[in-house]
């Protein structure tokens, strides 16, 4: 789950990270009047789960709080890759005197939190790692004992060889830990950590994205979430307990189980098509979740062919079959199907669906490949 850039700042002020004063303003007059309570200059910075909001002209530097109102009107309404912007934080601008990355992010691998540290802040992470990766430290942090003081300080160093410096650096990085450990988090960071000309290290700005499994435990996280900030589809496909994630191809995916779901995209990219999206539907036997999947992919204007790749152990085959038959019937597809079913009661779903006009493949590649093919142009199934 992400949490906007002003919650994230909330959380790790609350863990002893310096953060510049911010209010939330969702009209130009709550903005120029932030300006004017705040003194001036101050940033104004669009509200939105997306990156790339300084390059879409959603941050932009105010010395006014007549011009903080001008830049709000034009912040507020506009689109960043298809989210609209309902807010805006007004913050006090700092003096930059320069940029550090510091983020942690879960490293599945190597089973523990991962702290990279960076002194080309300021830019993208993966910008660095690609160009000059001898410019990124990486530590991995043992939950048992946590960043150790040691461990702080050589990453202060790595950022700053000035001592005074390097103790600030590890006493941020010390709280930006502590915040991501009790927030459940699966990534936190701050680009850019600015060293002012004064000398002071000052957090700008903030990301944390907390991991969906630690939620039960985080009643207050769940209560940040921004539906209006999500893409729609997500929000409706969580909300009918499915697993979806909206990519940007063209082949829509049905598939039951998250490792399956991975190796359908897997062969779709393959055999030279593009998933349009990861839904998995899971174990349940519950055609109303097939309904509810068709319903979320077809919404899609991007998708020109459905893909259902079903292998049935505790999914029943039939339940899913008549998931399709029901969907189709209430809502007749304008986009071709290919059927992939095998498992569980797979004669009795392949006679509901020949029954019903369809046909269906018990073959994964044969599947996927038929279904890139019409997604590039080929006729329905």
């Amino acid at each position: 789950m992400n949490i906007h850039e002003y919650q994230a700042k909330e959380i790790l002020r609350g863990f002893g990270v310096p953060i510049p004063l911010g209010k939330i303003a969702t009209t130009p007059a709550e903005a120029e009047a932030i300006a004017k309570e705040y003194g001036v200059p101050v940033m104004v910075k669009a509200q939105v789960h997306a990156g790339g909001r300084g390059k879409a002209g959603g941050v932009k530097f105010c010395k006014t709080a007549a011009d903080a109102k001008e830049k709000a009107t034009a912040i507020l309404g506009m689109k960043i890759k298809g989210l609209t912007v309902e807010k805006v934080l007004v913050t006090l601008a700092v003096d930059i005197g320069s940029e550090a990355y510091v983020g942690i992010i879960v490293d599945r691998q190597r089973k523990k939190p991962v702290f990279m540290v960076s002194a080309a802040g300021g830019i993208d992470i993966e910008q660095v790692a690609a160009e000059t990766p001898e410019k990124i430290l990486y530590l991995p942090v043992d939950t048992r004992y946590g960043l150790r003081a040691y461990e702080a300080m050589r990453m202060g160093f790595f950022l700053y060889p000035d001592v005074k410096l390097a103790k600030q650096a590890a006493k941020i990085m010390q709280g930006l830990y502590a915040a991501f450990m009790a927030s459940g988090c699966s990534l936190a960071e701050i680009n850019p950590l600015v060293g002012t000309p004064t000398g002071e290290l000052i957090a700008v700005d903030g990301k944390m994205v907390v991991d969906d499994n630690e939620l039960d435990r985080h009643a207050d996280i769940v209560a940040l979430r921004d539906e209006s900030s999500e893409e729609p589809s997500e929000v409706d496909a969580r909300n009918c307990n499915l697993t979806f994630i909206k990519l940007d191809g063209d082949v829509g995916c049905v598939v039951n189980g998250a490792g399956l779901a991975m190796a359908t995209m897997d062969l779709v990219k393959y055999y030279g098509g593009e998933p349009a999206n990861f839904l998995d539907i899971g174990g349940s036997s519950n055609p109303e979740k097939v309904v509810n999947a068709l319903r979320i992919i077809t919404a899609d204007a991007n998708v020109k062919c459905i893909l259902f790749n079903i292998f049935g152990g505790i999914t029943r085959t039939d339940d899913v079959a008549n998931g399709i038959v029901t969907a189709t019937k209430a809502n007749p597809l304008k986009v071709p199907i290919v059927i992939r079913l095998t498992g569980t009661n797979e004669e009795i779903a392949m006679k509901i669906l020949t029954d019903n006009g369809f046909t269906a493949s018990k073959d994964m590649d044969e599947a996927v490949k038929k279904a890139v093919a019409m997604a590039k142009g080929g006729k329905s199934a």
